[in-house]
């Protein structure tokens, strides 16, 4: 009996080792599990953003008012905080200089006159004359010709002389070209005013019942937008207070240097409660590039070198370049090679490599 027993207890040990074996051949010989990542599709709709941006109110006209002759200031009849009206009296100059070069010019085209009409008479006389033959040289009516024909041009220049100095006495009426208020005066009577010094202005002229908001839009951001979108935003001035305004014109230049898009909204002001240089926070929502594929933010993978989603495409994995547009709600816009309805890694991240088969 106790040799069946020993035998027995030899076969199971025999036969629990060829087991342990082939398990072992078999776990040497199986192959590694295909790893499993969380999917996503790419869809093709826009992402909506909230953005708030600096901005500030400009008047919609300015102008400085720089003197076109030399000459002293007889009298100022504005002063800061003005309001004048377009063709309003500013100053008056006085330019002893400009009236004498005026009246001069008046007696040189009167005297280029007279000799225009003598010698435009003399002419005629001896076309009359020369109607008889031989009695006139043609020679002689010939020269009589030239001579009444340099004296039309002589007098037709004269006048003009004339008739510019008598255009630059109007300069010394100085008016407002159009409807504002005074913001600046550094003149006062007696003072000597020089037309060649453009680095002081006499007076400075601004509109202040229209202003423009301005605001440097991104260009990211500036290509969703078109006239006549509402814009919101709120002045340092007048805390808490929430105004709205639509686009009115877009610049369609990019700085090289900020990359953004100089856009510009009407703000009428009819009360004046708002001045030009106030500060301005913009805030609207950017509805996002119609034509954009959205995915889930965190399936966008940022590295040092580059920024890019992983596409599976045939199933395995490939690394695809992006550019990103707006975001919001837990989704963002990307740019690159890649189309709606493509399966994307979401989430995904730099130690998922590329060429990777995947479920």
């Amino acid at each position: 009996m106790n040799k069946i027993f020993f035998v027995l207890v030899i076969s199971a040990l025999f036969l629990a080792a060829g087991c342990s074996d082939n398990k072992a051949s078999e776990n040497k010989t199986a192959q590694p599990a295909t790893p499993h990542y969380q999917t996503t599709t790419i869809e093709s709709r826009p992402v909506e953003q909230p953005v708030k941006l600096p901005a500030q109110l400009a008047a919609f006209l300015q102008v400085s008012i720089f003197p076109k002759v030399n000459g002293y200031v007889t009298s100022v009849l504005v002063d800061v905080g003005s309001h004048v009206r377009q063709g309003q009296l500013l100053m008056t100059l006085e330019a002893p200089e400009l009236v004498q070069a005026t009246a001069q010019a008046r007696e040189r085209y009167a005297r280029a006159l007279a000799d225009y009409t003598i010698d435009k008479e003399n002419y005629e006389r001896l076309y009359q004359a020369s109607r008889t033959p031989g009695a006139i040289s043609p020679m002689d009516l010939a020269t009589d010709k030239a001579k009444a024909e340099a004296d039309s041009a002589l007098a037709n220049s004269e006048k003009a002389n004339w008739q510019m100095q008598v255009a630059m006495m109007d300069y010394l009426r100085v008016t407002a070209p159009f409807t504002g208020v005074i913001t600046i005066r550094n003149v006062h009577p007696g003072a000597l005013v020089d037309a060649t010094n453009k680095s002081i202005p006499m007076l400075e002229l601004k509109q202040v019942d229209h202003l423009r908001l301005q605001v440097d839009i991104p260009e990211t951001i500036a290509a969703t937008l078109r006239n006549n979108d509402t814009l919101s935003f709120y002045l340092s001035a007048l805390p808490g207070q929430r105004m709205t305004a639509r686009i009115a014109r877009k610049s369609m230049n990019i700085s090289a240097q900020f990359r953004t898009e100089r856009v510009e909204a009407d703000v009428y002001n009819p009360n004046e409660l708002l001045a030009p240089g106030m500060y301005a926070d913009v805030v609207f929502d950017s509805k996002g590039n119609r034509n954009a594929v959205s995915v889930p933010t965190n399936a966008v993978v940022t590295s040092t070198e580059r920024k890019y989603v992983i596409v599976i495409r045939d199933g395995k994995t490939v690394k695809v370049d992006v550019t990103t547009g707006n975001e919001g709600q837990g989704r963002v816009e990307i740019v690159g090679a890649v189309k709606a309805g493509e399966s994307i890694v979401a989430p995904a991240n730099d130690e998922i490599k590329e060429g990777i088969s995947v479920q």
